[in-house]
């Protein structure tokens, strides 16, 4: 269990102090689907990165299974079973796909084993698993290995930075997929940063991030529909079947 109590975070401006997160407090349950959603610029971002240590807060305490990670860094969360994909993942020049996922697994993977997780994201894998991670790849590619080397993991808490931005329609379609299996499987927590309302509906919490406090937070029957139940929302939705966001 993931629980963030009365956190807090800023950044120095030429205008002075700006406070980014405001006293948030939540909890992600075990196996629970989580979706962290809200206005652009709202701190959800932020807040992800507090959650996998990039950030340390200014005030109050992040704890995972009831351990105080706070002042842990961003590698001893991931010892812990801590896992993030980037809204933009880092590419590798050098590294070839299939090393990737050995590193990720912890193990060394056979061929077919690291073909099974690249197939897990619609890859196919005998066209990428000797590919380098370098600039040849697209983003909506890089966004695919990002997950499959988060699903080689397997780790108690995985942590997604908007994994829908930078793919295509179709490309996206089988994302949700990969997220509808992963749940399936109960084997950890997802905290996903998204406006998409199709991951949205797949989620069985739903915390609104504004202006960098909670705003809403609840079971996804209850939060959704009162985010779609703008006339605003309604252009939205209609946008959203076009493969856009929220």
């Amino acid at each position: 269990m993931l629980e963030l109590k009365n956190v807090s975070f800023g950044v120095n401006t030429e205008e002075g102090e700006k406070e980014i997160i405001r006293d948030v407090s939540m909890t992600v349950e075990d196996n629970q689907f989580l979706v962290i959603t809200g206005p652009n610029g709202g701190g959800k971002s932020t807040l992800a990165r507090l959650i996998v240590g990039i950030e340390k807060p200014d005030s109050g305490k992040i704890l995972f299974n009831g351990e105080d990670i706070t002042d842990r860094s961003v590698t001893e969360r991931a010892r812990m079973g801590i896992s993030f994909a980037f809204q933009q993942p880092v590419k590798f020049k050098g590294i070839q796909v299939i090393d990737l996922l050995r590193i990720a697994s912890g193990k060394q993977l056979t061929v077919s084993e690291a073909c099974e997780y690249l197939s897990e994201v619609g890859l196919c894998a005998r066209d990428y698993i000797e590919r380098e991670v370098n600039s040849s790849l697209s983003g909506g590619e890089m966004k695919r290995i990002e997950i499959a080397t988060v699903i080689a993991r397997d780790t108690k808490l995985s942590v997604f930075d908007e994994p829908e931005a930078g793919i295509d329609l179709w490309s996206f379609k089988n994302l949700i997929q990969v997220f509808v299996r992963m749940q399936s499987r109960n084997k950890g927590s997802i905290i996903i940063i998204s406006h998409q309302e199709r991951i949205l509906n797949i989620a069985d919490k739903i915390v609104v991030i504004n202006s960098g406090r909670v705003e809403k937070s609840g079971p996804k029957d209850e939060i959704l529909p009162s985010l779609l139940g703008t006339s605003s929302a309604v252009n939205a939705c209609q946008q959203l079947e076009r493969g856009g966001s929220i």
